[in-house]
């Protein structure tokens, strides 16, 4: 048996339809069609005549059109809405009739006379998109105008269509009242054309993964290197706090050199993530670097080596690791932005950055100030998520620390967690904050358990979702799964600003155990990064006294300020073991000078 292949081919489809055509047909339907009848002949069968086109079918509502190219498309299109608004002009309001129309290039499926396919699909979702008298573009489409097509554009940024996978970046063209489209201004004598309504940058860390190269002389790796960047996208875009392009968007740049200041400017991205992918015998290296676009400097770098047998492994793990390193460092990066613009113009974003390293200093005038920063981004925006976890997280601070009123500082943390997943539900980086938060005040763990391990089954790449999870089982008394833990939030985040959160969990895990030689240690590297950290003191002390380390348990105690019924009595009852809180205490009540 003989099966015919789909004949396919590159096309630019115009899809039109009548708007409001359903309110049109019940109130005029008879003049109504007639009017459409004779704007068909008159206005939209001449321009279609005049730019290789060929028409494909039709209904009452919506036509569909293809192009050879999408400049034909597009000034078919500024005509067409040009000609009709000038129909309109000179006819009554209730007998105007307006158009939107969707384009978009793309393989389409040719079957007889009719065409079909993703392409035209996603053209007829656009038309949707598109404001009466209007005209909407998919980016595929808008590249190939570079140049070609001196006409005014606004990005609307990467828009989710019905029934299609992935999002789509929609540019409008801008029109006149007559439907005339609006010239884009020369550019400067001299100059390299360039796009000159580029896009905005969005209000958080926005990232385009640009197609790897492959250098290693063998096709098919081609399809490895493609599968590579799909996946980091798909992991990146599960960060909330990311501004993600559209995969569609990146691959418009595959095969091409590129100048990383340009595509920042042409996608609206600050940084840019471009690799390569080189084969050599059995082996594959991948090398990926980030670069912020503004500047062209490299933010980080690494290599990847895997056995060419183990490639889908490899693609998966690789995947994961940049994800996870992209994320916490893009963070840093912006809060050292932020920290640099003038206060008098700090954005709800700005507010949230300049608290965040505040917070990890984990000392009551920071924290303090921490406060201050995010109360007023939470005044200009109350259902930030993020900044509401955070406020939660610092009085929560404030209640373990003992800063301020214990019933006060609980009740705030709780009621700003509470808040924080309301207006945040599906974000990693909000729940695990409140969760963190709700820990501190002596939630149960089962409910914390539940919350954090959604949002890393919504993203398993997320490191700060990894250091909560460790530290719920740190409190609930699994030692060894939080170590696992732990070590997979700094696997993830190697580069980790305060590795002190996660070692002292560690060392109170190996503290349960009765590992003192270990605990030790790991607790004393987190006390000399982060001296201030009072959740450390108590448990070195412990730890000293239930080695017979006496003197140097009690001499530690002095120092930071730990006495019999403190501060640090009153945090062991957030350990869920009876057994593991009485050994704690113990170990606390000795190094405060009360006999065993």
């Amino acid at each position: 048996m003989t099966i015919e292949r789909a004949q396919r081919r590159l096309a630019a489809v115009l899809s039109a339809c009548v708007a409001g055509y359903g309110e049109l047909m019940a109130a005029h339907e008879e003049d109504a069609l007639a009017r459409l009848k004779s704007i068909r002949k008159a206005t939209i069968d001449p321009i279609i005549a005049a730019h290789r086109s060929r028409f494909v079918k039709g209904t009452g509502e919506r036509f569909l059109i293809e192009f050879a190219s999408a400049v034909e498309a597009v000034r078919a299109a500024v005509e067409i809405q040009q000609g009709l608004a000038e129909l309109n002009a000179a006819a009554q309001p209730e007998t105007k009739i307006a158009f939107r129309i969707g384009i978009h290039v793309g393989d389409i499926i040719v079957d007889e006379d009719d065409i079909i396919g993703d392409c035209v699909n996603i053209a007829v979702r656009l038309d949707g998109i598109a404001e009466p008298g209007g005209i909407c573009m998919s980016e595929n489409a808008h590249q190939e105008l570079h140049g070609r097509v001196g006409i005014s554009c606004d990005d609307l940024g990467p828009a989710t269509l019905k029934n299609i996978a992935m999002p789509v970046r929609v540019w409008r063209v801008r029109l006149d009242v007559q439907g005339a489209a609006i010239a884009q201004p020369a550019p400067p004598a001299g100059e390299p054309w360039q796009m000159v309504h580029a896009p905005a940058l969005p209000d958080k860390p926005s990232i385009v993964v640009l197609p790897f190269d492959n250098i290693s002389g063998d096709p098919a790796q081609d399809y490895f290197a493609d599968g590579l960047v799909e996946d980091i996208t798909t992991a990146l875009s599960r960060f909330k706090s990311l501004f993600v392009i559209a995969r569609n968007s990146a691959f418009t740049y595959k095969g091409r050199a590129v100048d990383i200041k340009q595509v920042g400017r042409e996608l609206g991205v600050r940084y840019v993530l471009e690799g390569s992918v080189r084969k050599a015998d059995s082996q594959l290296r991948i090398t990926g670097q980030l670069i912020e676009a503004s500047t062209g400097s490299h933010l980080w770098a690494e290599k990847f080596d895997g056995a060419l047998e183990d490639v889908f492994d490899l693609q998966d793990k690789i995947a994961s690791v940049v994800a996870g390193v992209i994320d916490p460092l893009l963070l840093d990066t912006e809060i050292k932005r932020a920290a640099e613009r003038p206060t008098a113009d700090l954005t709800t974003y700005d507010l949230y950055l300049r608290a965040l390293p505040l917070i990890r200093a984990w000392a009551r005038e920071p924290i303090a100030e921490a406060i201050g920063f995010l109360e007023q981004a939470i005044a200009r925006d109350p259902n930030y998520g993020p900044a509401l976890a955070s406020l939660a997280l610092c009085h929560s601070q404030n209640f373990l620390s003992g800063w301020g009123d214990p019933a006060d500082e609980s009740a705030r943390a709780r009621t700003l967690a509470r808040r924080a997943r309301e207006a945040a539900p599906n974000d990693p980086m909000t729940v695990t904050s409140a969760a963190g938060a709700l820990l501190s005040v002596g939630e149960d763990t089962n409910v914390l358990k539940r919350m954090v391990d959604g949002s890393l089954a919504r993203n398993p790449n997320h490191a700060f979702g990894w250091l909560w999870s460790g530290w719920i089982r740190t409190v609930s008394g699994e030692a060894d799964l939080a170590i696992e833990h732990f070590e997979t939030s700094l696997r993830l985040d190697p580069r980790a600003p305060r590795r002190a959160f996660h070692l002292t969990g560690m060392g109170i895990c190996h503290f349960w155990q009765q590992r003192f030689d270990q605990a030790a240690a790991i607790l004393e590297a987190s006390f000399n990064e982060l001296p201030s950290y009072s959740m450390t003191i108590w448990f070195l002390a412990a730890c000293y006294a239930h080695m017979g380390r006496l003197d140097d348990a009690r001499a530690f105690a002095a120092r930071h300020g730990i006495v019999p019924g403190g501060q640090g009595e009153k945090v062991g009852a957030m350990y869920g073991d009876p057994a593991q809180r009485a050994f704690f205490l113990a170990g606390l009540r000795l190094a405060a000078g009360e006999q065993a």
